[in-house]
């Protein structure tokens, strides 16, 4: 189907930082699959360990225990806030079962009338029918029936007006601590504080979407720990299989006490494939030291670019995000810088309020980092002078 306006580029192997394609060209990936490929590619620890699984059992249902489950479950919450966690296929589907989740919790307890999740302006939280709601962008939600129903929207970053939106029927507030898709848009700590104790006063669940900030992308296993508060119910995915599609909800024991057998399930989430590539991304990413040396290489990198920022006053704007979820705020369009950056052999992704994405691997060396600097100069100039000969 005519589904993706796909770049002119295919991929046929990659090593580590780089993508190659059939004719031997080499790219720097500063996509990782949209933040999914955490570790880079072809890892080896990752490679041996679903190599194993492959030639063991793919998939018997959760008709069964699955042991590797069981596993990926105590290393997450036993790393966490949550008591429980769920598998699912993908970011969509752990978005929608938290706030299945939320409901429920509501329901069991007597109250089935709090319902209504408050979401905010920018946030992208997948695009099944209810997600799309819940993201209230009018160019996903066009042409596909009325809205689903359930959702309020809050201004990013405006609490007076987030606290307008709570009413009687509100169970939720659901937040991306770092909007992704929506531009790389920061919530404040203080601003999250702030959240999570308007939750706490008005009894409200907390449902933080770590999808793409989750998984070490900000510096830290999930993005909230840099503010030091805590949700109810985390929705992940992307990094959280290097590379294999697979998602989980994590939650407090309180939050998901309305889940009993046979009100959620999953065919595919959760089977042996996907347990065997969890548990080898946190065998990395719990290794010492992980955490502390990707701050450092991330702080690096955001100086330099920080530096091209002041060096290309007509192409770029700003630098937003942390860690190795950033972007770059253009003056141009966004899609320009883009393209010039494939033709550096770089490849990256743009986002909503012009924005580029540079989500490198979380391994990417100092070397890769100046090579990747090298080649948004190159791109910065030649945009600079395009912009320059067009104005002359």
């Amino acid at each position: 189907m005519s589904t993706y306006a796909r770049a002119p580029l295919a991929f046929e192997r990659g090593e580590g930082s780089y993508l190659m394609t059939a004719d031997g060209r080499r790219y720097l990936d500063f996509a990782s699959g949209i933040a999914v490929t955490a570790l880079g590619h072809n890892h080896p620890h990752l490679v041996a360990k679903l190599t194993e699984q492959v030639g063991k059992l793919w998939h018997t249902s959760n008709l069964f225990e699955i042991p590797g489950q069981a596993k990926l479950a105590e290393r997450l919450v036993a790393n966490s806030f949550a008591d429980v966690a769920f598998f699912c296929n993908s970011g969509a589907e752990a978005c929608e079962g938290s706030v299945k989740i939320a409901r429920k919790y509501f329901a069991a307890k007597g109250q089935p009338e709090k319902w209504r999740v408050i979401t905010f302006d920018g946030a992208f939280h997948g695009r099944t029918l209810a997600m799309l709601a819940a993201g209230n962008n009018k160019k996903y939600l066009d042409g596909f029936g009325t809205k689903a129903d359930g959702f309020d929207h809050a201004p990013l970053n405006d609490l007076a007006a987030l606290k307008a939106a709570i009413g009687p029927e509100t169970c939720a507030i659901m937040l991306e601590p770092i909007q992704g898709e929506g531009g790389i848009r920061a919530i404040p700590t203080e601003t999250l504080r702030a959240i999570r104790k308007l939750c706490d006063d008005h009894g409200l669940l907390l449902i933080m979407d770590e999808v793409q900030t989750g998984m070490g992308r900000t510096g830290k296993l999930f993005a909230h720990e840099w503010s030091g508060i805590t949700p109810d119910i985390m929705a992940l995915a992307k990094g959280l299989g290097g590379g294999f599609p697979m998602g989980a909800i994590l939650a407090t024991k309180d939050a998901a006490s309305g889940i009993a057998p046979g009100t959620h399930g999953t065919t595919f989430g959760g089977n042996m494939l996907a347990m065997a590539a969890g548990n080898a991304v946190l065998d990395v990413m719990l290794a010492p030291g992980f955490f502390e040396d990707l701050q450092r290489r991330a702080s690096m990198f955001k100086q330099q670019l920080a530096m091209l920022i002041d060096k290309y006053p007509t192409v770029l704007e700003e630098v937003r995000g942390q860690g190795f979820l950033l972007a770059l705020k253009t003056k141009v369009p966004n899609g320009d810088l883009v393209t010039a950056l494939q033709q550096q052999q770089m490849v990256s992704v743009s986002a909503a309020d012009n924005t580029v994405r540079l989500l490198p691997s979380l391994l990417i060396s100092e070397a890769e980092l100046s090579e990747a600097t090298a080649k948004l100069d190159a791109a910065c100039t030649a945009l600079a002078s395009k912009s320059t000969g067009n104005a002359a």
